[in-house]
């Protein structure tokens, strides 16, 4: 067989010969040509690959011969270097360049700006293919606190997993918060006919409940009191419910933020009793972040309130209690991996802000 040890393909070579191997429709003969070069650029034996490929080594040979005259010529590729398309690449760079310190809203800002800089038209698909090729992706970019005190956040983590780690057996920690759903309907992506017209019948009026709660992330007992509005009052009710729930523990910390009703003074006496288990711990200024059941209130309007209509409140009200008090126990498992306590610093220095 001859010598095929002087084969060695360049990186944009490999590269097209690749790009053949994956397409979905390729002749087998050239399939099978670009695969034995492939393998052969390896360094895998002749014989071996001949094998592989169920050939003779005469064409091989024939191949090796066909491929030192014609080149990439010889697998039916036309043009193997990277393309140019309506922009060139130093256009394509420069709007990257502008795109990643101007972030556009919309593909047709995109294409507005191609038009503009550079005379092209670009169709609204196009101008994504063009962005996602760019290295840029679709999203939305999440609501960061800039009054966020970050060595504030770290001090609470250090302490909450001081806290965990040196917890007795008599002793609990609940995270509590309020949540206040409106009756509304929620509109929310999915998946639906391709071309149908899709609508959620919308509500009328401005009605809410007014919930204050307690989870438990070790079990997911979720403790809540519900009242015309969140007060002193409802979180002192709340309070004695967690430790007629928790009978045989000798300390319940609750952690839950600095709203003003928490710091209430008619509240004070309550905490201050000799008999008093539950123990307050407050979270540190403008950091939901560190407090695990806001994440609670994600999954609620998931299961409950996105692309749902209730025709009456009191549905939207026994939807809501069925979701705490069946939906909740029966599926805790499927939720303790989005609520958990895994908690982290978030700094202005780790994002781009706009």
């Amino acid at each position: 067989m001859s010598n095929f040890a002087d084969i060695s393909l360049t990186d944009d070579e490999r590269a097209a010969l690749e790009a053949v191997c994956r397409r979905r429709k390729v002749e087998a003969l050239v399939w099978k040509r670009a695969r034995a070069f492939i393998l052969l650029d390896a360094g895998e034996d002749p014989d071996t690959v001949c094998r592989i490929l169920d050939i003779g080594p005469t064409v091989l040979t024939q191949w090796r011969f066909a491929y030192s005259a014609e080149g990439l010529a010889f697998f039916g590729l036309k043009d193997y270097s990277p393309r140019e398309g309506h922009l060139s690449f130093a256009q394509e760079a420069a709007l990257k360049k502008h795109f990643t310190e101007h972030p556009a809203r919309t593909a047709d800002e995109i294409c507005a700006c191609i038009l503009v800089k550079y005379g092209q038209t670009y169709s609204s698909s196009g101008a994504a293919k063009l962005m996602r090729r760019l290295g840029f992706e679709y999203k939305k970019p999440i609501a960061l606190s800039t009054q966020a005190d970050e060595t504030e956040q770290q001090d609470f983590i250090d302490w909450y997993e001081t806290l965990m780690n040196s917890l007795p057996p008599d002793e609990k920690v609940l995270f509590s918060d309020a949540v206040h759903p409106e009756y509304q309907s929620r509109p929310a992506h999915g998946w639906f006919p391709k071309g149908q017209k899709t609508a959620l019948k919308t509500t009328s009026g401005r009605k809410r409940l007014n919930i204050q709660g307690a989870l438990d992330l070790e079990t997911f007992r979720f403790t809540f009191v519900e009242g015309e509005k969140i007060n002193a009052e409802t979180t002192r009710q709340m309070l004695e419910m967690i430790e007629r729930n928790y009978p045989t523990q000798t300390a319940i910390h609750v952690i839950l933020d600095n709203a003003r009703y928490h710091h209430a003074r008619i509240l004070q006496p309550w905490l201050e009793s000799p008999e008093r288990r539950v123990k307050l711990h407050f979270l540190p200024s403008y950091a939901p972040h560190l407090n695990a059941i806001e994440r609670l209130w994600g999954i609620l309007h998931k299961w409950v309130t996105h692309n749902r209509h209730y025709p009456t409140f009191d549905a939207f009200t026994a939807a809501i209690f069925e979701f705490f008090r069946k939906t909740l126990p029966e599926n805790w498992t499927r939720f303790r991996d989005t609520v958990t306590d895994n908690f982290r610093v978030i700094s202005t220095e780790k994002y781009k802000l706009i």
